[in-house]
């Protein structure tokens, strides 16, 4: 696994392509669909200064089951429900010397290392070839890929958020399939403008950390980094990071791709993480389709002393259309096998959601309803474990502002 992993790496960093990244959604953020806004330009075109801002204010409503709760204190079935505050960034973006294209951005809703979300270069070398270099996200899942303001649902699928399942007495190493933002260097580009690669090497420590801690792998004697890279198939020209834009209903595109990466001596050094997606978004008028199945291996480095390794599969599918020029219906299926391969038992996660755009000031509506199903256990005490720390009925209502 790790030779065919080092081979689809090298391969993906020799090719001849050009920026496979939108320039309306550069920053990761917001997306501009091809409004200008804001802009500080200089006359030859070569300098650009554009700040931007997001904020987002939920409340939210989580109904548990009675799976972990002790009945003798009395504890309540509904917790984590109020009003939240899940993203307020402020970036700015932009050119330099016509070939650097630039971004940073704070999350004050966050804490820690989370603070600092993006900070990144991206150098055109030519028109072939870029390398990006800082903290931004890793190639992998078109999910976590969609600018942060443009995703369907106000939350992300819970197969790719929730850390998975482990026997009691290793419960300390929960990772979950979602890489997220990093630190790190990619290459990336696209081929006769149809074939894009993501290819890079990261910490592998999160978003929540800044500093430079990796050392060497005991076993494999190799950088204890995130090596990861996502290829894709883009036929129509490049797929907008959205999952559907009031400003964009007559557009055409199509993505197929595939990523992997590996994760060496992951989760304090205890775990070599492994992990495959396929991912599928199609985006034609008012309708957007998508859908992704990813699979983790987790395996144990040889300082534990633990043989025992863990397989993890999940997905979804979730679907959009305007009914009108500012109101998206949105429906989606989540699956996750949180409890590994080796045992029976599914969780399933369909949703509902709806989308209101207030044309012309920047302002989106989202409301969204989720329910937790479980399946195919062959205990109840499997079934009761399988959710633990998951509510059985969400709802979330969230209001978006842009700039």
């Amino acid at each position: 696994m790790k030779k065919i992993f080092s081979i689809l790496l090298l391969g993906a960093s020799v090719l001849s392509a050009s920026a496979q990244y939108d320039s309306d959604t550069e920053n990761g953020v917001v997306s501009f669909a091809g409004r200008k806004g804001f802009v500080w330009e200089s006359a030859n075109k070569k300098f650009e200064f554009k700040p931007y801002l997001m904020v987002q204010t939920a409340v939210d409503y989580n109904y548990y089951d009675s799976e972990g709760l002790d009945p003798a204190y009395n504890q309540d079935h509904v917790h984590n429900s109020g009003f939240s505050i899940p993203y307020a960034v402020l970036g700015f973006t932009g050119r330099a010397f016509g070939f650097i294209t630039y971004n940073l951005s704070i999350n004050a809703a966050s804490s820690g290392g989370g603070i600092l979300q993006q900070a990144w270069a991206d150098m055109k070398v030519r028109d072939a070839f870029c390398v990006r270099v800082g903290k931004f996200k890793t190639p992998f899942t078109h999910a976590t890929l969609t600018t942060l303001g443009e995703t369907l649902f106000p939350t992300l699928p819970v197969s790719l958020t929730a850390p998975v399942i482990m026997p009691h007495s290793l419960n300390a190493v929960t990772p979950s399939m979602m890489t997220g933002f990093d630190l790190g260097v990619e290459f990336h580009g696209m081929i006769k403008g149809k074939w894009g690669y993501q290819a890079g090497l990261f910490n592998g420590t999160g978003s929540s950390v800044n500093t430079a801690g990796k050392t060497f792998s005991d076993d494999w004697h190799i950088p204890s980094l995130l090596y990861a890279a996502r290829f894709t198939f883009q036929p129509f020209g490049v797929m907008p990071a959205t999952q559907g834009n009031p400003y964009q209903l007559d557009m055409n595109r199509l993505l197929v791709g595939v990523s992997t990466s590996l994760n060496v001596e992951s989760e304090n050094e205890s775990t070599n993480d492994f992990r495959a997606g396929l991912e599928l978004a199609w985006m034609h008028n008012r309708l957007y389709l998508a859908g992704e199945a990813y699979y983790m291996h987790v395996g144990f480095t040889k300082r534990q002393k633990i043989d025992d390794s863990f397989n993890y599969m999940g997905g979804y599918v979730q679907g959009g259309y305007f009914f009108t020029d500012r109101l998206q219906g949105a429906l989606r299926y989540d699956f996750f096998d949180r409890n590994g391969l080796d045992k029976g038992g599914l969780l399933n996660m369909p949703a509902v959601g709806v989308n209101y755009y207030f044309k012309g000031a920047n302002l989106k509506l989202q409301g969204m309803y989720r329910y937790m199903g479980r399946t195919g256990h062959a205990t109840q005490l499997d079934r009761d474990n399988d959710d633990l720390g998951l509510a059985q009925h969400n709802a979330t209502v969230q209001i978006q502002y842009t700039f």
